[in-house]
């Protein structure tokens, strides 16, 4: 298939944490754009576990679900997400992102993911994010280096890792997670039975590491099986996407409009220049092309 000249504007190349941040860092993404002023490249990002974005260059704005354009600051900091985030980049740009796991919010932040759910903050202006605050200055340097960024990136993260020891839930979030991502989890119920504790335990640790209840995770994540494979070959009909816990088509359209705020027919009409490209390269480095479908 023949790239639009959006999709050869754009570049993401995905790189992974050290071993010591794996279990809390998926890994770091470098989102290049590059068109003439007055270029603008918009897209639609999926659901997804928390996320730390920075830049030094870009000018570029959010908004979570179907709320306005909203212009953002050189470091932001988004909590695990329900909805989609429609974004734009306007002419060139270098945007750093790290993607957070579970585990490492609950290390990094200690804060309940809940209440970040669906929000954009600054670390500049938050206090519970403060810590992230310095991460461009400490990492954009003259040259553009990326694997010199990337081990900068990793020395920041793990000198917050080193300052805040593991929580006791640790062992109870990384087998939450684990059985989050088995293709064959359905029910609340199996859940809580594979994992040894009560649906109200189960339902106050999800909240608290996870943002959501356990019925809407396992719902997004049926959700986001469907669309990773659509977004890895946008040739396929939906029909042949589907997760085989979908009922039916009308089941997933549900669920579409749910989380992406748009009918999968709007979706699939848009031009997808980064989310495109960051599926096949994150698929390629990582295994999966969407981070909540990334294995702890």
């Amino acid at each position: 298939m023949l790239k639009t000249v959006l999709e050869r504007a754009v570049a993401v190349h995905f790189y992974r944490p050290s071993p010591e941040l794996a279990p809390y860092i998926s890994t770091y993404y470098l989102t290049e754009v590059n068109l003439e002023a007055g270029g603008v490249v918009e897209d639609w990002l999926h659901p997804e576990w928390a996320n730390l974005r920075f830049t030094s260059n870009a000018r570029y704005s959010s908004a979570l679900g179907d709320g306005p354009l909203e212009a953002l600051p050189n470091v932001i900091l988004t909590g695990p997400t329900s909805l989609a985030a429609h974004f734009r980049i306007d002419g060139t740009a270098r945007i750093w992102g790290v993607g957070i796991l579970p585990l490492g919010w609950a290390r990094l932040m200690g804060k309940s993911a809940h209440e970040y759910v669906d929000r954009v903050v600054s670390p500049h202006d938050e206090a519970a994010s403060a810590h992230f605050a310095g991460i461009a200055e400490a990492v954009f340097g003259a040259e553009r280096d990326p694997v010199a960024e990337v081990g900068r990136i990793d020395a920041y993260l793990s000198a917050l890792l080193a300052a805040r020891p593991a929580g006791e839930d640790e062992a109870r979030i990384r087998a939450a997670h684990a059985a989050l991502i088995d293709d064959d989890m359905a029910a609340v119920s199996e859940l809580a039975a594979q994992l040894g504790i009560s649906a109200r335990s189960l339902e106050r640790l999800c909240l608290k590491a996870f943002g959501f209840s356990p019925k809407l995770l396992l719902r997004r994540q049926r959700f986001l099986r469907s669309l990773a494979q659509f977004m890895l070959d946008p040739s396929l009909k939906w029909i042949n996407t589907l997760d085989f816990h979908y009922v039916d088509q009308a089941h997933f359209v549900r669920d579409f409009k749910r989380f992406m705020v748009m009918s999968p027919s709007r979706y699939a009409a848009a031009e997808h220049p980064v989310l495109r490209a960051a599926a096949q390269a994150r698929t390629a480095s990582a295994g999966a092309a969407v981070q909540a479908l990334h294995r702890p």
